[in-house]
């Protein structure tokens, strides 16, 4: 969801939320500190998320009609891209009061409980899901917990469940202030009223037990309190153990209920040094912190864009401009990380989606399906590359080569990983110290054989990347 333009606030306690919001709707890592707070249900990931990788899905651009039909045409493509989990933004009906656009914002939901007829019928949906399931993939829905519609029947029925300005009406959605935003179109939610709570949790498990989804990402999820998140993941899990939840959102504590959040900060730290505006060396600082704050098994969310990144800063080919590639690499391949691609990034999408009006994806731009194809291999091969805590831990690897390049190696047992990015405009010819583990690589894309000593030079293209394993 696009949000009022406050500052990240990805370092922020618990509730703060991490999405930057805009104008409309050298050594190893340290281990986590002690007294940090443990991960929900620590080890309770669902298994099918160890090496899996995410995809979002824009329903309403990503084909001419628009449909759950013509979306499931494209299936077979994603999953032999290599595409694990389908997460979906919203696609109930979308509220007309105070509408936005033509089409109104995804995130104004009018009923929680059905599918916007735009996009097809609930019949259309459900074989659209067991479709998704037959390809081995997995399906999550975005859920908008925070705020409604102003025309959903909720807002007659119940007007004590929403937050109320000292007049008497019903306030906007608003920030992790407590300020009122823009989204003139989404009435804020009260969750100090325990019915509304049970409302929408009767609601959630209706997608699992009606459409079988395997889980939510959540909207906004530093809006809502994490009593609420507490008590949804034991209620859903209970009715589907490998329910996955991802949180939009960085705080470390909301990692007591999901099993993923937002990687916000990398994110924009990757598009200023993609930009020139910093060098490499901010990232180690970056992963320290990450190693201090975080559970050592907290899955995070690592992208080069999503919906709210394309429609409201650009896409990747306007913010990082050609160091797209290098900056997907590494925010790929990082520790904890589980990769996210967005609709559209492998046909090399230029264009900034619509977001409250139809604005159809062009597929006929250079593919990239083959660089993420590769890359989803390598995740899905490398068991130093798992996500979250199934993975290994990452040491920087010392080179010469300034602040342009940036390497790392990941050992789990006899598997290492060594990658290697360069966001500089020449070619690189990096004088590199004390590799863990010298010996023949393998490098990933060549697929030639690399003698490794311990010491030794590594040539990385401009505005390239080596992923070497072994």
């Amino acid at each position: 969801m696009r949000r009022t333009s406050f500052l990240l606030t990805a370092l922020l306690a618990l509730g703060a939320c991490a999405a930057p919001n805009a104008a409309t709707h050298g050594s190893a890592m340290a281990p986590a500190a002690a007294g940090m707070t443990a991960s929900a249900d620590a080890g309770s990931h669902p298994a099918w998320a160890r090496n899996a990788v995410m995809y979002e899905v824009n329903v309403r651009q990503y084909t001419p009609e628009g449909t759950f039909a013509a979306l499931e045409r494209h299936l077979p493509r994603l999953k032999a891209m290599g595409v694990d989990v389908l997460w979906l933004m919203p696609i109930q009906p979308i509220g007309v009061k105070n509408r936005k656009g033509s089409l109104g914002s995804y995130y104004s939901i009018s009923n929680y409980t059905a599918v916007n007829p735009e996009y097809g019928s609930d019949a259309d949906f459900k074989r659209f899901v067991e479709a998704a399931h037959r390809q081995g993939m997995k399906v999550v829905l975005d859920w908008v917990a925070n705020h409604t519609a102003f025309d959903h029947g909720w807002i007659t029925a119940h007007p004590d469940w929403y937050v109320h300005r000292a007049d008497g009406t019903i306030s906007n959605a608003r920030d992790n202030e407590g300020r009122e935003t823009d989204w003139t179109d989404v009435a804020e939610l009260d969750y100090d009223r325990p019915a509304m709570r049970q409302a929408m949790l009767a609601d959630m498990r209706w997608w699992l037990d009606t459409m079988g989804l395997d889980g939510f990402r959540c909207d906004v999820a530093g809006g809502v309190p994490m009593d609420f998140w507490m008590q949804a993941r034991a209620a859903l899990k209970a009715a589907k153990p490998d329910l996955f939840l991802l949180a939009e959102a960085e705080s470390p504590e909301m990692h007591t209920a999901f099993d993923a959040t937002y990687g916000w900060e990398l994110h924009h730290l990757l598009n200023e040094i993609a930009q020139g505006k910093k060098g490499t060396g901010e990232l180690d600082g970056y992963f320290a912190r990450q190693a201090q704050r975080f559970p050592r098994d907290a899955i995070r969310m690592y992208f080069t864009s999503n919906h709210d990144e394309n429609s409201w800063n650009g896409t990747e080919f306007e913010r990082m401009g050609a160091n797209h590639v290098p900056a997907f690499v590494l925010s790929a391949t990082a520790q904890n990380s589980m990769p996210l691609l967005y609709t559209g990034q492998e046909a090399s999408l230029r264009k900034r989606l619509r977001f409250f009006d139809k604005d159809t994806v062009d597929w006929s731009g250079p593919s990239l399906a083959d660089f993420y194809r590769a890359m989803f291999e390598l995740k899905h091969t490398q068991p130093a590359l798992a996500n979250g805590g199934w993975g290994a831990p990452q040491t920087a690897l010392r080179t010469d080569a300034g602040e342009r390049v940036y390497a790392f190696t990941r050992t789990q047992g006899t598997n290492t990983v060594l990658v290697a990015v360069n966001f500089g405009d020449l070619a690189a010819h990096a004088t590199y110290q004390d590799l863990p583990r010298p010996g023949t690589y393998t490098d990933w894309f060549g697929r030639a054989p690399v003698a490794l000593a311990a010491s030794g030079t590594l040539d990385i293209p401009a505005h390239g990347y080596r992923v070497l394993v072994r």
